[in-house]
Formats: structure tokens, C-alpha cells, sequence
């Protein structure tokens, strides 16, 4: 489905004033920027997803744009702003600013902005902050700042000659603290992971989906592998290729269960995964993976309205890169972007994967 195709069914959804004032009486989000309404009693125009108390019928008119509002006289409503860009845009402009502040010091010295100074930096509350950047992101500023830490790392060790280079490369300043976070990062120490695994004990399982074959692998610390495809040996030499040295432990019954849930996720995405996902991305790419996850099973969108609902309407390309950057199949659902003609382009699990999965959820 292309861009026009997907803004007429948008409009013809709140065609009729019936279906504005309903979409307004239950202050629906997704009404916003499809048409505008007016209140005679206030003087003012408001977004369908105000907040405001609820006008009376007789006192609103609708519009199709917001200057058509202005010209009939109505000046914007002072708590939804209709004359700003939308809240999510301008929350994920405020969530990606914090995010640059965030890797700047990482890359400086290591050690992130606390709560306080990132919130004043950007012009809100502490509070807000933390509850805004938990919703854009989906993990907290803390967790965020560690992810960033742990990319560091772990691209550190692959790149430099020594671990104590890697540290310093990573923004660490204290081969204390360097120590006692790696477990937590890389799920065994620095000289384990440098060597491949050496020392570490995986542990991992095979299991079958509508997808194709799935292996799930942790050490001590958690999940470190989630690989698919269609030939469980090809998975589990690719875990073997990331970790050549570590014990690799299989067909543990108890370990099932880990394999189970990351499975239930994929044959149900409408249910979520209740384990955490590992972000590692830029700002820019986690914008785009937000987005991505608010696009409801059923649906899809192309990449051009995909860079829209970003904020970034000339980045087409940057939006389509950030979906070949997602290491999250399923969770975060690139597969329902297409191209403007609605016809289906690659897909890093395979195109025939990304069309079952259309297919599935378009109930075919």
C-alpha cells in the first residue's frame, strides 16, 4: 500500500462530521493532522486528541487544516498546540537531544549525564524527562547510556590491540570500573571475550517456529544469541564462529523455556516479549524503531511515511537504513514497511519471511 493509498483510507476513516466528533469524544490520537476543530465558546481550535474538557456539540466546527481554522478566526488551543508539530515528534526531537548528550560524554570521558543535568539541559522536568524518555525509547536514560557503554566496549575489543587500550577506548578512566561492569556487558570479562569465549560456559537451544529455525544462547548473565533461519546447523556454527573458545552447552530441558518464550513472541507479536530488548543504536535509528513499534499488527506503511512520522520527511534512505540495522525481528516490526508502491523490498531475515509475516497478519 503507497503513501497516497494509506492517507486516503486515514481521511476517508474521519470523512463525515459523525466520525470527527466521535474520534474527538474519545480524544483519538489518531486523528491528528487528518483534521482540526474549533470551539465557538473559547475561540480557540484544537487537535482531536486534546485533553481540554469536552466542548459542546452545537460549539465545534471541524477543518481540514489548521490555517483553514486560523482564517475562520480561531486562534490555537494553548494546551494541545495544534499549530506545533505533534507531541510524539516534538518528545522524540527532546528524547533524541538527550540521546546526543549522552553519547558526546560517553565519547569525551565515559561518564553520562545524570538525571538533573540531562533534564535541564533540555528544558523539562526531572520527572517528565525520565517518564518521556522511558516511553520514546523504551528503556530508561540509565539504560541507555550502559548500552551505548557496552557497543564501546565490545566494538573496543574487537578493534584495539590490548584490553587496557579497549578500556580507555570505551571512555573508561579506572580499570576498576572497567572490570566490575564487563560481566554485565559482555557477559564474561574482557580477556574471555577478546579470546573468543575462552572460559565461558553458552548455553543455547534449537527451536522451530512458523519462521524457521531459532537458536536462543546466554552465559551466566543473560541472553547474548538469538539467530534464525532455515538450517539449525548453520546457527549453531554462526554461535560457535562469535564464541570459538567459549563451552558451548546444548539440549538442556530447562533451558526450554528461555527458547519458548522468545517463540511465543514471534507467533504472537501482538503479545510482546516480556524479556528485555538490547538497544544499540544511534538516536536517529531508535526514533525510527519507536516508530516502528507503534504500527499495529495488520498495517503497513513505506518508507517515506515512515521517515514522516520520524520527523525527517528527506530521510527515505536514513529510515530504510535504520530498519536494515534492526537486530530485532518480529519485536520491532520492520517487515511492515514497503516500498511506495506497496510491493515488498528486502527484508534482513528474508523477503519470504517478511511476505508470511504480511500475509499472517493481514489474516490471509
Amino acid at each position: 500500500m503507497g503513501k497516497t493509498a494509506n492517507k486516503e483510507l486515514i481521511q476517508a476513516a474521519y470523512q463525515g462530521d459523525e466520525q470527527r466528533w466521535a474520534a474527538v469524544t474519545r480524544r483519538d490520537a489518531g486523528a491528528d493532522g487528518v483534521f482540526w476543530y474549533s470551539v465557538r465558546s473559547t475561540g480557540v481550535y484544537c487537535r482531536p486528541s486534546c485533553g481540554a474538557r469536552p466542548a459542546l456539540r452545537k460549539n465545534v466546527a471541524f477543518h481540514d487544516s489548521r490555517e483553514a481554522a486560523e482564517q475562520a478566526g480561531f486562534r490555537p488551543c494553548l494546551r494541545c498546540k495544534p499549530d506545533l508539530p505533534p507531541l510524539a515528534e516534538r518528545q522524540a526531537a527532546i528524547v533524541a537531544q538527550a540521546c546526543r548528550l549522552i553519547d558526546a560524554a560517553a565519547a569525551d570521558d565515559g561518564a553520562a549525564p545524570d538525571l538533573d543535568s540531562l533534564a535541564a539541559a533540555v528544558g523539562v522536568s526531572r520527572f517528565h524527562f525520565h517518564r518521556m524518555f522511558k516511553a520514546v525509547t523504551g528503556i530508561t536514560p540509565k539504560a541507555y547510556a550502559n548500552a551505548q557503554r557496552a557497543r564501546r566496549v565490545q566494538a573496543g575489543l574487537a578493534q584495539q590491540a590490548t584490553v587496557t587500550d579497549a578500556m580507555y577506548a570505551a571512555g573508561f578512566n579506572s580499570s576498576g570500573r572497567f572490570y566490575a561492569q564487563s560481566p554485565a556487558v559482555l557477559g564474561m570479562t574482557p580477556g574471555a571475550f577478546r579470546a573468543g569465549g575462552r572460559g565461558a560456559r553458552i548455553r543455547f537451544a534449537i527451536g522451530a517456529c512458523s519462521l524457521g529455525a531459532i537458536l536462543v544462547a546466554s552465559t551466566e548473565q543473560g541472553i547474548c544469541a538469538i539467530l534464525m533461519g532455515d538450517d539449525p546447523d548453520v546457527l549453531v556454527r554462526d554461535l560457535q564462529d562469535r564464541f570459538p573458545k567459549a563451552e558451548l552447552i546444548g539440549a538442556e530441558p530447562e533451558y526450554e523455556q528461555v527458547v519458548s518464550r522468545v517463540v511465543g513472541m514471534v507467533e504472537r507479536p501482538e503479545l510482546g516479549l516480556d524479556l528485555p530488548l538490547d538497544v544499540r543504536g544511534t538516536a536517529f535509528q531508535q526514533r525510527v524503531w519507536q516508530v516502528l513499534r507503534g504500527i499495529p499488527a495488520g498495517r503497513t506503511v513505506s518508507y517515506a511515511e515512515l521517515a514522516e512520522l520520524v520527523g525527517s520527511p528527506k530521510g527515505a534512505r536514513a529510515v530504510a537504513g535504520a530498519c536494515a540495522a534492526n537486530a530485532l525481528a518480529v519485536a520491532i516490526p520492520c517487515h511492515r514497511v514497503v516500498r511506495n508502491d506497496g510491493s515488498i523490498s528486502g527484508y534482513r531475515w528474508g523477503v519470504d519471511r517478511k511476505a508470511a509475516l504480511l500475509d499472517r497478519e493481514a489474516g490471509k
